[in-house]
């Protein structure tokens, strides 16, 4: 069976190149056409539109920037809602609104397809190293279909619930990013103020109840001064205002996150939002004075 790949960008490029390693049968496209070339050489198709695709796949794969993305792609002109039929199985790895993701599924069921929501967490280095942690929303039968694709890119792949679940799921992950991030953030910076070896702080913290993810692969580059993205502040934006929209209508208080998102609207406008979410210290340090790692 052929699967089909939409959305090249800083986390598709990887989980493609990692099924085409994994010798599947892969086709591609993407908005801009230059990101399927490298792909391309290492063995995958190109398709011409997003229906083209779905009309020679079994498996169509999402992974894009927004909701609003993730609309074009299935409901645009050339979109897959064109070509869907019966056994067609939409994978979106994309993270977007929950109840956009239950509206999509439910066009594509109508035109004989399914769909799951699987949006994943573990930064550019997961979806290069095919160790992406994987959270799902939809139908059992269906993941059982999809698992040996998710396989390929995936180490943790967790059916947790129906349609949209994945989608809330991903909003729960976020919400604990950005607070490990601040949280990484403060205490890095509290150990310049005292004038430890970060380097050395940092072995002696990770490895007990203190350890994060986020502490453990974004604490180095923090340190070093390397802004480059895993994730983008921009992208993190989308999430976390799905994460408060989330709050607003289920009544669960995120004082925590509104006070992070506040935080990286002042980095977004001061032109920082290509910069990888770790970014977030650079808000302490202009509260503070103290320059992390200088």
């Amino acid at each position: 069976m052929s699967v089909g790949f939409i959305g090249l960008g800083i986390m598709g490029s990887g989980m493609t190149a990692n099924l085409v390693e994994k010798s599947h049968d892969v086709v591609v496209w993407n908005r801009t056409s230059s990101r399927m070339d490298p792909l391309v050489a290492l063995g995958a198709e190109p398709a011409s539109s997003p229906a083209e695709l779905t009309a020679r796949c079994d498996f169509v794969i999402i992974c894009v920037s927004d909701t609003p993305d993730v609309e074009a792609v299935v409901e645009g002109p050339d979109g897959i809602l064109s070509a869907v039929e019966s056994g067609t199985l939409v994978i979106d790895h994309s993270t977007i609104s929950p109840s956009a993701t239950v509206r999509l599924a439910g066009r594509v069921a109508e035109a004989g397809g399914a769909w799951l929501d699987a949006p994943v967490s573990g930064g550019s280095e997961g979806a290069a190293a095919g160790t992406l942690s994987i959270m799902v929303g939809g139908d059992a039968a269906d993941l059982e279909r999809a698992t040996p694709y998710l396989e390929s890119y995936g180490t943790s792949i967790t059916h947790v619930g129906p349609i949209g679940a994945g989608q809330q799921a991903k909003i729960v992950n976020q919400i604990l990013v950005v607070g490990n991030q601040l949280a990484a953030s403060e205490a890095l910076l509290y150990a310049q103020g005292a004038g430890l070896d970060l380097h050395a702080t940092l072995s002696a913290v990770e490895g007990g109840a203190a350890g994060s993810w986020m502490l453990s692969n974004r604490g180095p580059q923090m340190i070093e001064r390397d802004w480059r993205p895993g994730f983008t502040i921009d992208l993190q934006q989308k999430d976390l205002r799905l994460a408060l929209d989330g709050g607003a209508e289920l009544g669960v208080p995120l004082p925590g996150t509104a006070f992070i998102f506040q935080l990286y609207r002042g980095l977004q406008a001061q032109g920082l939002g290509s910069e990888g979410n770790h970014a977030l210290v650079k808000a302490l340090e202009e509260l503070s004075g103290i320059r992390l790692g200088g």
